[in-house]
């Protein structure tokens, strides 16, 4: 017997799968949607639960890690095995109920917020983690969060790419691409794809590889969610080397020293040891009443050997600067003094903005620390709000062909993100503000990113760039048929969704 609510049902809606959603939000509606679900007819498993609004259980398994233009559901169903998600994917779609799968949670498209009282599918319940040291592989269930990976790996003896942060799902992101600390020694984290088990539009179970639906694999790494639902994935995973211990430089740089740090930034344009990487914030400091650069640096080898590769920014002289020799998983926690805690708490309203880019500019980061102070001290419920550069080697994501895969930007340098927060829901004037800085600054980004124009990663995006600027000009004319294989109805159409036909 499938397992539901206590509560009764409240506030159920049902939604016409489309481009534009259309809201059926009648009490009728609402409750046509709950008698589907719970109807004995289904035969759900044991292991399966169903969710109304109005509970508690309803309000964790939605938890959004932002909560700006986000998704809203009327019911949420936590399939319990393979066999139930089949099952589930072929009600809504015979309802015509609109759905979103999920898994971190932690996806902030503006995009997905066109799903208003749909059907959230939670994978939570597929969440777990094989390693096999001896074919070197490591296969994830489909919500399983880059957090619970780090210590079964690294206790085996091994790692593998992974983002900055532990709360995104490991899958998820990969879809996308896959950024982080070890894209000039690895690559991407879609890299390291070998093999995918996913759910169809039409509920059919179906595996991909490069031997197996080649051509799904090739889109599925690089714009994977809009094929379908992925229930397990596998993945290359690496020895360690030093132990699995890395150098982690923590830094605060004063609005006195920012310009300097930019210049020592951008001096690593083209020379980017392979080993390192940084996430550096322009953040607000309460402290000095000003802005200020908070950095975090990780060198993938010894203190020694970071030392030397972070020779232009230790020469700077910090006021504030922690180094240490920690474990590969300790430094997602560690880094930055702990921020992966706030970066990672949810139920924020966090409006973003990105840019990827391949040139590093000390002029650019220059004007936005200035525009930044300004917005500072002109909206102070603001101040929650930061500019992140993370600046990532790219030697080992760059020497894969672009052709292998769908993801469009592997010689980036650099990924810049715009994250806008602290006030309240109804401080309209000040999300205005946000909003036109963000634009302002996105075009500055722009400007010397070192592409021709806008470009964005497509973890990353905000949702009003085009097609061109989040998929590449050139990929989409594939990834465009492949949708009108494998989706053509735009079931999965609510995360940056791809056309049938291109152009």
């Amino acid at each position: 017997m499938y397992l539901l609510s206590t509560a009764a049902p409240a506030a159920l809606a049902w939604l016409c799968i489309s481009a534009s959603p259309v809201i059926a939000s009648t009490p009728q509606a609402r409750a046509d949607l709950w008698g589907l679900l719970s109807s004995s007819s289904n035969s759900w498993s044991a292991n399966t639960t169903i969710y109304p609004t109005g509970t508690d259980e309803f309000e964790n398994v939605t938890a959004r890690w932002t909560l700006f233009d986000a998704p809203t559901y009327s019911a949420v169903i936590s399939p319990g095995n393979e066999a139930d998600l089949v099952k589930a994917v072929k009600l809504a779609r015979a309802h015509d109920i609109s759905f979103l799968a999920t898994g971190g949670r932690h996806g902030y498209t503006t995009t997905l917020g066109e799903l208003q009282g749909g059907l959230e599918i939670d994978l939570g319940q597929f969440d777990t983690i094989d390693v096999d040291t001896s074919a070197k592989t490591v296969t994830l269930g489909g919500a399983v969060q880059i957090g619970q990976v780090l210590d079964p790996l690294y206790n085996a003896g091994f790692w593998m790419q992974t983002g900055s942060c532990t709360c995104p799902g490991v899958v998820g992101v990969s879809l996308g691409g896959g950024i982080g600390r070890f894209t000039g020694l690895y690559g991407l984290i879609l890299d390291g794809l070998t093999h995918v088990r996913m759910v169809t539009a039409v509920g059919e179970v179906v595996e991909a590889s490069e031997t197996i639906n080649p051509d799904l694999f090739w889109g599925l790494r690089g714009a994977g969610f809009n094929f379908g639902i992925v229930v397990s994935a596998t993945y290359t995973i690496h020895e360690l080397t030093n132990s699995g211990q890395v150098m982690s430089a923590d830094m605060i740089i004063p609005a006195n020293m920012s310009s300097a740090y930019f210049e020592a930034l951008q001096s690593y344009n083209g020379s980017m040891p392979e080993l390192l990487a940084t996430v550096t914030l322009i953040t607000y400091s309460a402290t000095d009443d000003d802005a200020q650069v908070i950095a975090n640096w990780v060198y993938l080898g010894s203190e020694e050997a970071g030392r030397a590769a972070l020779a232009p920014i230790l020469d700077l002289n910090p006021p504030t600067l922690n180094i240490t020799e920690v474990s590969w998983p300790e430094v997602y926690y560690s880094a930055g003094w702990g921020f992966d805690y706030s970066v990672c708490e949810k139920g924020v309203v966090r409006d973003l903005y990105s840019n990827t880019v391949r040139n590093l500019s000390a002029s650019t980061y220059d004007m936005a620390f200035s525009k930044m102070q300004t917005f500072y001290a002109d909206y102070p419920n603001a101040r929650g709000s930061s500019v992140e550069l993370e600046i990532f080697a790219n030697q080992a994501m760059s020497a894969v062909s672009s052709d292998l895969t769908a993801y469009p930007w592997r010689d980036a340098l650099g990924y810049v993100s715009q994250s806008y927060s602290g006030w309240a829901t109804d401080d309209t004037t000040t999300a205005a503000a946000a909003a036109a800085l963000a634009l302002e600054l996105r075009d500055d980004f722009t400007a010397t990113s070192g592409y021709p124009e806008l470009t964005v990663y497509i973890n990353y995006a905000h949702g009003d760039e085009t097609l061109e600027q989040k998929y590449g000009a050139d990929k989409l004319p594939r990834l465009a048929a492949l949708k009108k294989t494998w989706d053509p109805e735009n079931a999965f159409g609510y995360n940056n969704g791809l056309p049938t036909s291109y152009p």
